[in-house]
């Protein structure tokens, strides 16, 4: 019973999306530590976010959006594109919920945290349906 659970999961394209994207995070996390013991920190992290987005990219065109016949330079600038604009999605909500939550007592971190929170929930969603509509497309024009 729980093979089966656990297979159907597995089986879900949105599971493997989430799952893999916070695989993808935490490399990008967890390698800038190693990289800013060599380079300044913010070239650290670039890098890293580099790296985690090369990871995010290969993992999601091999196990989450199979299929696609579109050439890998034009998936790799649309992964990008879309990328991006699901970087703005967050960075505009992230805003947008702190001022609306202005008028609580809680302190500011705690308010930042759950506005970046849902933000970033939001931000998944708008990747998900633009590498499936846009980057990892079907030759027929089909979602992946």
């Amino acid at each position: 019973m729980m093979r089966a659970r656990l297979k159907a999961l597995a089986d879900n394209q949105i599971v493997r999306f989430l799952a893999l994207g916070g695989f993808a995070a935490a490399v990008n996390w967890l390698v800038r530590f190693p990289l800013s013991a060599v380079l300044p920190m913010s070239l650290a992290i670039v890098l890293a976010y580099v790296i985690g987005m090369t990871v995010g990219f290969t993992l999601y065109r091999r196990y989450v959006f199979p299929g696609s016949t579109r050439p890998i330079v034009e998936q790799s600038l649309i992964f990008l594109a879309v990328n991006l604009v699901g970087a703005l999605v967050v960075l505009g909500l992230t805003h947008a919920l702190i001022e609306a939550q202005a008028g609580l007592a809680w302190p500011a971190f705690v308010r930042e945290g759950l506005a970046h929170g849902l933000a970033i929930g939001v931000g998944s969603v708008v990747n998900f349906i633009g590498h499936k509509t846009l980057t990892f497309r079907l030759k027929n024009g089909k979602p992946a």
